[in-house]
Parts: structure tokens; C-alpha cells; sequence
């Protein structure tokens, strides 16, 4: 088989388990994304608090105050910013921030807006500084200053501009300029979601989609999904596949835990990355600690892909630990690849 063939199968076998969205993501949450916080399941502080937010907003006819998600991709940062704005009853316009090249484009974009309007910026950290200025006296004073002329003619003048909503998504909220981040009078941590919240959402997507499923094969793609919707709701897309090729059509455990299995998604929800990270870093490194860059290149993997992907459930589950050295495996970790941990490291693993 071709090095390229494996490339490819490889790709394919990591979108399986990836939070990020596929171009079958995107065209299937048309249809199974809530549509509103009452059709929302998990995350119900944030709801509780948003749905309060939201309220009040509206008995003063104003526009809701800027709102920040961030946490891993596949969480519900894009569908909680298309309730806001069904909820407000207001138009939503959608910018990625890589999208968004000169400060001219965001200024377009800025002077376009309808009052009350939600503007959503995906991977908002990725806005280049110059441009993320300009944002500014746009959330604070919702003023846009430009610059006319150039040299000792330049002048600024200020373009009024309406009250509009932000709405800023990003899966790496540490690399936001506290600038910025001081601008967003609410800031949300979406995290992973309970094993039960997955469940109720796996049944409610194979209703949408005309799926039979039991109990026992819904808590099954649960058990699987990595904690994110996004994954669960693709596990399910492929687990019908098999459940109509290889059964009647109708999803059961058996059904659920034989086409995971063939597509090497274990108990964990690991896929073939995840478990050669874990093999690497006790093969290679002793169980570590060893640098995010050396896990990396062993493995000749992204290192945005390690640590906004896959690092986060790592360490939800308790496979892996972050500490000032570097990353270091749990026992947790040891005892699922079968491993027997080092004696040297014995106290820190138990740790």
C-alpha cells in the first residue's frame, strides 16, 4: 500500500474523533443544532445564566452585552452564537478570523451591521493586532476611528456605528490580548459533556435523522464520543451506516460496539493518534515528562492539532498531566495500553 493511501486513511480515521467540523458536519447541524436554549442540552450553567442575559437585554431593547466562548472545538460556540441571535430576534452575520485580512475588511463589515445585529467571529485569537485595534472603539464606544489622507495630512475622523452584539468563539483563549478579552462584558468555558447529556443528544439527532437506537446503543456512542456532541453526532452518521449494511437498520449495543471497534475507536473514545501519543511518551520518553514540540515531532503530528484536539481530553479523562517539565502519564494511562509503569516513577504517576 502507497504512502499516500496510509496518509489518507489516516486523515480520515483522525476526523472521526476530531472536535473541529467537517464539510458532512457543517451540512448535517443544519438540521440537528438546536434552535433554541430550551432545545439545548448540557452546558446549563452557561444556558441559565445566558437565558437570564438574554432577557433583561431584551426587556431594555438594547443590544445583549459583547459575548466570549472558548473551550475545544465541537462543544456548541457556533449554535449558542445562532441562539443568541434567534433569541434576540436579530440577523447574525458569520466571520472567520483568519477570513478577515486588513483592517479595511473588518471596517466593511463593521459599518454593514443592522442595530441589535450579532456579529460572530470564529478562532477570534487569530485576528491579526492591527486589525484586532480597530475593534476596540467599535465594542467599547461603538465608534469606528479611520485614518483619512496620509503623512502630515492624515486625519481621524469617527463613523458612529449601531449598537451591535460580539460574539467571539475561540478554542485558545489564552492567545486573546487582554485588550480584547476586557471588552467582553460575558465570558463562557464551554467543557465536556457528561456522559448522560451525550446520551440525551445522540437520541434526540437519531430522531431527527429517522434512526432506530436503543438505550444500550445511544449510552455506547456516549461512552465514545470524547465528551463532544460534534463527535457523538458523527459517530452516529457512521454507526447507521453499519447498523444498515450489517443489521436491520435499527442501532443496538452490539451493533453500536462492533462498528467502533472496526473503526478503532476504543472504550475511551482514543482513535490510532491518541493511542500512539500515549505509546510514544512511554516508549520513547519513560512516561515523561517530555515537551508538547518532542511529542510532536516523534509522531510527525501538528502541534496546534495535539494541544487544541486532543491534549484537553488527555487530560479530562486522567491519562495526562501538564507540569513545569513538560507532559507526564497518569497510572489511568499505563493500566489502558497495558503497560506496566516505571518503578522511578512510581509516586509521580500515582499523583
Amino acid at each position: 500500500m502507497s504512502q499516500a493511501i496510509i496518509s489518507e486513511q489516516s486523515e480520515e480515521q483522525r476526523a472521526l474523533v476530531a472536535g473541529e467540523a467537517t464539510p458532512e458536519d457543517r451540512q448535517a447541524e443544519l438540521s440537528l443544532r438546536p434552535r433554541s436554549l430550551d432545545e439545548y442540552i448540557g452546558q446549563s450553567k452557561i444556558t441559565t445564566n445566558l437565558k437570564i442575559f438574554l432577557r433583561a437585554a431584551l426587556g431594555r431593547r438594547e443590544a445583549l452585552d459583547h459575548v466570549l466562548f472558548f473551550g475545544p472545538p465541537g462543544l456548541g460556540k457556533t449554535t449558542l452564537s445562532q441562539i443568541i441571535a434567534q433569541e434576540m430576534d436579530a440577523p447574525l452575520k458569520t466571520v472567520s478570523a483568519p477570513a478577515v485580512e486588513r483592517g479595511g475588511d473588518l471596517a466593511a463589515i463593521l459599518t454593514n451591521l443592522q442595530e441589535g445585529e450579532v456579529l460572530f467571529i470564529d478562532e477570534i485569537h487569530r485576528l491579526k493586532p492591527q486589525i484586532e485595534e480597530v475593534l476596540y472603539s467599535a465594542m467599547e464606544d461603538y465608534q469606528l476611528d479611520l485614518m483619512i489622507g496620509q503623512g502630515t495630512a492624515a486625519r481621524s475622523i469617527k463613523l458612529d456605528l449601531p449598537k451591535f452584539t460580539l460574539v467571539g468563539a475561540t478554542t485558545r483563549a489564552g492567545l486573546i490580548t487582554a485588550p480584547l478579552r476586557g471588552r467582553f462584558g460575558i465570558v463562557f468555558h464551554l467543557d465536556f459533556y457528561s456522559q448522560k447529556d451525550l446520551e440525551i443528544i445522540v437520541h434526540r439527532s437519531a430522531e431527527i435523522l429517522g434512526v432506530e437506537i436503543e438505550a444500550t446503543g445511544a449510552r455506547e456512542l456516549a461512552r465514545r464520543a470524547r465528551g463532544t456532541p460534534r463527535i457523538a453526532n458523527r459517530l452516529l452518521r457512521r454507526v447507521r451506516d453499519f447498523a444498515q449494511v450489517i443489521g436491520d437498520g435499527r442501532i443496538t449495543q452490539e451493533v453500536a460496539r462492533r462498528a467502533l471497534d472496526e473503526m478503532e475507536v476504543d472504550k475511551f473514545g482514543l482513535d490510532e493518534v491518541d493511542r500512539k501519543i500515549l505509546t510514544t511518551i512511554i516508549e520513547k520518553f519513560d512516561g515523561g515528562p517530555v515537551g508538547i514540540g518532542t511529542i510532536a515531532a516523534s509522531i510527525s503530528e501538528e502541534r496546534e492539532s495535539i494541544e487544541e484536539i486532543i491534549e484537553p481530553y488527555l487530560i479530562q479523562i486522567g491519562f495526562l498531566n501538564r507540569t513545569p517539565r513538560g507532559r507526564t502519564l497518569t497510572r489511568a494511562a499505563y493500566k489502558h495500553m497495558g503497560y506496566a509503569p516505571p518503578k522511578v516513577q512510581q509516586e509521580l504517576i500515582a499523583s
